[in-house]
């Protein structure tokens, strides 16, 4: 890897003036499986403040910390039933407190995750919402009479499978739920419960966190019409749910919810450098996303799922991706994930195992040459891979309920390996959540620590690289070529020119590139006019002056 020249002056300072999320890299922390301090077999947050020393050096920019509200965990933290509080399997609002402060020690912003369109059964809003059809909070949920013969009053899916309707005998009514029957659809049209959730981001933010990850979102607000979905048109794609068989056109995706997002907007400017990001799924995820994020008075970026159910990474794929956020006025900066909590871990859906070791540099080195914000999730940077999570050990709803067409998402949320040769990892000193796997345990951070060519040194490099180069954080995409298993990308800022070739396939690819202009990274062997299998190669065109 060649050294950069020195920026100009005047590049320097458009630099300094952007903000410190434009092309930041994040590292996904899921507290339940990242360090266990107190001996319980579960992650916690005085765990994840013992290990931010590792996450600093990694490069990275911020961490976004998964879930930690108290919830009766039946979605493991996505069913709050306290906004303002922590469970006590993560710790208490002081653990916060301090990690926080020691991440800012560190240089490293704080995201946490907010999850606003639905709550658990637990809360305490839900508890007064579903006493009488006549209290304060009435209508801070979905309500609904059945059809005359009783059944269902739309027929909308859940997204884990049945109806997305439960009836209620309290109030003798159905209520609608999007996910598990325990995780109550809030009424995100009624201002009072606007203002709740604004109230609930002011907590945070008051503590210093530094933003948000705002997750299901395209959910917040339904059809008050109650109209039923149209069917979806057949697909070579395996249906596993009743929710795969329709449009969502009324249960989310409602026209309004940017307007709740401009008091979003409108409350993080209060605040300094607040980076907002939603998670947006569905039929209709670009068109959301580009809403969303339009202008300066929404969200600051918005991430889909354009990878994390792929199941290959083609050239195709990655230029379609980048097409749709271009670089022009009015249109939103993205982020991108190769991997999350939701979704099997990459490695094991893209490439043969013999190939994994390759594979791994190229995807990581690929993530921090796209358009946008790169989010690694814990455990990417060593080449975690997905862990077969036998039946009887499943805590997924979602997996359990569609077991075995679905894959579980317990097989990419195990512990972190921290110790190759120690108990259980050096996750914790009991037996863990989940298992954690043997051939993740083997390839620990001490492990890799020890090996300068290792996996993890890599992606610190890679890092490292992104950084030092404008065009690679912040450029725009002035060409995408899929030609193949090839990939050619060329990303263009303050002055500089960067082409970037990256080989998908298994096989050698020819390429041409001009040996006199300088190579700033490469992955494999190069040999002159070859591109070797899962390999790429970084060339800057124009040096910066």
């Amino acid at each position: 890897m060649n050294e950069m020249s020195p920026l100009t002056e005047d590049a320097q300072g458009k630099a300094d003036s952007r903000p410190w999320w434009l092309g930041a890299s994040i590292y996904q922390i899921y507290p339940r499986s990242f360090m266990d301090s107190n001996g319980d077999g579960i992650g916690d947050l005085a765990g994840i403040t013992e290990r931010l020393d590792y996450v600093a050096s990694l490069g990275v920019d911020a961490t976004w910390i998964s879930p930690f509200f108290k919830s009766p965990m039946k979605d493991f933290g996505y069913d709050v039933s306290d906004y303002c509080d922590v469970d006590p399997i993560f710790g208490t609002l002081d653990d916060f407190d301090k990690l926080v402060g020691r991440a800012h020690k560190l240089g490293l912003k704080v995201l946490i995750d907010q999850v606003y369109s639905h709550t658990s059964d637990q809360h305490s809003w839900f508890k007064e919402s579903r006493s009488s059809k006549h209290n304060d909070k009435a209508d801070w949920y979905v309500w609904a009479e059945a059809k005359p013969d009783g059944s269902p009053p739309t027929n909308w899916q859940s997204v884990f499978g049945g109806p997305a309707w439960t009836w209620d005998a309290r109030r003798g009514q159905y209520y609608l739920h999007n996910f598990l029957s325990s995780q109550p659809q809030v009424n995100g049209h009624h201002p009072d419960v606007q203002n709740a959730l604004l109230n609930v981001a002011r907590f945070w933010l008051d503590r210093g966190v530094d933003g948000f990850r705002i997750d299901a979102l395209n959910f917040l607000m339904h059809d008050p019409a109650l109209r039923d979905n149209p069917p979806a048109p057949e697909t070579n794609k395996q249906r596993t749910r009743p929710f795969d068989f329709q449009l969502r056109k009324h249960n989310q995706s409602h026209s309004h919810i940017p307007d709740f997002i401009a008091r979003i907007r409108s409350l993080t400017d209060e605040y300094d450098g607040i980076f907002t990001v939603a998670e947006v799924g569905g039929d209709e995820a670009e068109a959301e996303m580009k809403s969303f994020t339009a202008g300066e008075d929404h969200l600051n970026s918005a991430y889909g799922f354009n990878f994390l159910y792929a199941d290959a990474l083609t050239p195709g794929l990655i230029c379609a991706a980048q097409a749709e956020w271009p670089d022009q006025d009015g249109v939103g900066w993205p982020s991108w994930a190769f991997e999350n909590h939701d979704a099997p871990r990459a490695l094991s859906r893209w490439c043969a195992p013999e190939h994994r070791a390759a594979f791994a540099r190229l995807k990581m080195l690929l993530l921090a040459c796209l358009r946008g914000n790169a989010i690694i999730y814990y455990g990417e940077e060593l080449g975690l891979t997905q862990v077969d999570i036998p039946f009887d050990q499943l805590h997924d709803p979602e997996a359990i309920a569609n077991w075995p067409l679905t894959l579980s998402r317990d097989g990419a949320r195990t512990p972190m390996p921290w110790g190759a040769d120690t108990l259980n990892a050096g996750f914790s000193s009991t037996d863990p959540w989940l298992p954690i796997g043997q051939d993740n345990q083997d390839i620990a951070v001490d492990r890799q620590t020890a090996d300068p060519q290792s996996l993890l040194h890599y992606t610190r490099q890679v890092l490292e690289f992104r950084k030092a180069n404008p065009a690679l954080k912040y450029g725009a995409v002035s060409q995408c070529t899929p030609s193949g298993q090839l990939l050619e990308l060329v990303r263009e800022a303050d002055g500089q020119r960067v082409r970037c070739l990256f080989n998908l396939g298994a096989k050698p690819v020819s390429v041409t590139w001009d040996a006199a202009l300088p190579v700033l990274f490469s992955t494999g062997d190069l040999a002159p006019g070859t591109l070797p299998a899962y390999a790429a190669l970084i060339i800057e065109e124009t040096p910066c002056a």
